[in-house]
């Protein structure tokens, strides 16, 4: 174990800014998973997130001389405020990169706190970029998010304050991982005080940082991450904590946006608070531990590590919780195209609560249905439902876990064109910001005929994109170099079965 961590932690200067947060039984959660859960409630703190007890205890053991340099740092959100606090109380001169695509909001409240923003880039990677060199220019010490001993003894405060208020065994805690200094902390401390007790670390499946070096046994950039949960989207985690974690943690657990977003929910209707994303993971992870092991009567923790979210995102949370909870089916149904059949169709479904409905005439011989229907996850309702529909004769497609059935189509259902042979389907994400999507459509050119598009804000910091583009097949591999050369993320959907059922060209 990481011994050398314990000194650290106990004696780090935290409480001059930060408050020894509750420990909250949840218990709707506890009822529902038959375990005693409780939540750390980190998002009590003045900056609603834990950042601010590593970036404080930092800054509080810095020299006389680099008090007076004073600090730098990059971040998006929880960590910039963290550091603005902090340098407000010790009277540092502190100046924050943020992404150019940073919500005004997080850039309002940096800026309140009396610290210098700089915009740059459109992602962390180049606002981090821009911070060192700044660093080096301004010669101003750079206050790391997690890779740096005191920021991970600062965070290891939270273990100390745990096992003070639950001295009755506990079966594991759930940590919430992106570049690692959290988990690592916490874990220091509570697998040298009670090494029994388990550390499981969670993380966003499409931002699997720590649990791929684990597995590998080898740290490793990854090519790209999701940014739903933000305060988590690292590429790569930090070699010390890595190093900590490769000792100290139990398992890693991924857990889908839908399942972050379903403990979202959890978390409201038992505190009444509203978690960011990477805030829920602790829960999400909690939730499919005890699905996976069957785990009933443990005392189990998650921590709620931070509540900055956006307002606007709520929108996009709460219509993907339902399936994250799964309690919502989408289907898309293919149904003969006679007088009756819709009617058939319905009387089939029967009277169970219907989410989402839009039903679309194909041709004279059949039509679609793209249904949203409320289930029983624990009826196995979504199989027999299915099985209900195919014994009476309909063709059914299962898109419960389509991300492009659950992003777009489901929004666009109804629109199909004759006669387009060549067209290729992709999803794309771009930066968030004003002039966005005309930049985007500006790089995506003229020279390729756009014969599908549709885009939705979401209230994140990046935009998602839907677009159908038509390609005779001798262009292919040059359209495969111009999106390569777009630097978008992209994903090409062309054989996606939602696609194919609701809004794809009729070929000719």
């Amino acid at each position: 174990m990481p011994h050398g961590y314990i000194d650290k932690i106990l004696r780090a200067r935290v409480y001059d800014v930060a408050h020894e947060t509750p420990l909250h039984e949840a218990p709707s959660l506890s009822a529902r998973l038959g375990n005693r859960v409780l939540l750390k409630r980190e998002d009590l703190q003045p900056v609603f997130s834990f950042k601010l007890r590593g970036a404080y205890n930092k800054m509080v053991n810095l020299s006389k001389e680099a008090r007076a340099a004073g600090v730098i740092a990059s971040s998006a959100g929880n960590h910039a405020q963290g550091v603005a606090l902090s340098a407000q109380r010790l009277d540092i001169r502190a100046t924050i990169v943020m992404p150019s695509t940073t919500p005004e909001i997080k850039v309002l409240a940096v800026k309140s706190f009396g610290a210098e923003v700089v915009l740059f880039g459109d992602t962390y990677d180049e606002a981090y970029e821009r911070a060192t060199a700044l660093a080096e220019e301004r010669q101003l010490v750079f206050i790391h998010p997690y890779e740096d001993p005191e920021v991970i003894a600062g965070q290891g405060t939270i273990g100390v304050e745990l096992l003070r208020q639950h001295p009755d065994p506990i079966h594991a805690v759930f940590v919430p991982v992106g570049g690692g200094g959290l988990i690592a902390g916490i874990a220091s401390y509570i697998k040298y005080v009670r090494p029994e007790v388990k550390v499981i670390g969670v993380e966003p499946a499409d931002a699997p940082a720590m649990y791929r070096a684990l597995q590998l046994g080898r740290r490793e950039r990854l090519d790209h991450v999701g940014i739903f949960a933000d305060g988590v989207a690292v590429r790569q985690a930090g070699a010390e904590c890595f190093r900590i974690c490769r000792e100290a943690v139990d398992q890693m657990i991924l857990v889908s946006t839908d399942e972050i977003c379903a403990a979202i929910k959890d978390i409201f209707q038992d505190t009444r608070g509203i978690a960011e994303p990477a805030g829920a993971l602790g829960v999400a992870g909690l939730k499919k531990y005890v699905q996976q092991h069957g785990t009933r009567g443990e005392n189990l923790i998650a921590i709620e590590s931070g509540a900055n979210i956006n307002f606007d995102r709520l929108r996009y949370v709460s219509e993907r919780t339902r399936v994250g909870e799964r309690r919502e089916a989408l289907l898309g149904v293919t149904i003969p195209e006679r007088p009756g059949s819709f009617l058939e169709f319905c009387q089939t479904i029967g009277e169970r609560a219907i989410t989402e409905f839009a039903y679309r005439y194909a041709d004279s011989h059949e039509a679609y249905v793209f249904a949203g229907l409320e289930i029983n996850p624990a009826q196995n309702e979504r199989e027999e439902l299915i099985e209900t529909l195919r014994a009476k004769g309909y063709g059914v497609v299962d898109l419960t876990d389509d991300e492009m059935a659950k992003t777009h189509i489901r929004y666009m259902v109804g629109g199909r064109a004759p006669h387009l042979a060549s067209e290729l389907l992709y999803r794309f994400e771009f930066p968030e910001r004003p002039g966005a999507l005309l930049n985007f459509l500006t790089k995506l050119g003229g020279r390729w005929n756009i014969s599908l598009f549709h885009y939705r804000n979401q209230g994140g910091d990046f935009g998602r994109v839907l677009v159908g583009v038509e390609v005779p097949a001798a262009e292919r591999p040059s359209f495969s170099d111009f999106l390569d050369n777009l630097r978008y993320v992209y994903e090409e959907e062309t054989d996606n079965p939602a696609y194919r059922l609701f809004v794809a060209g009729r070929r000719s």
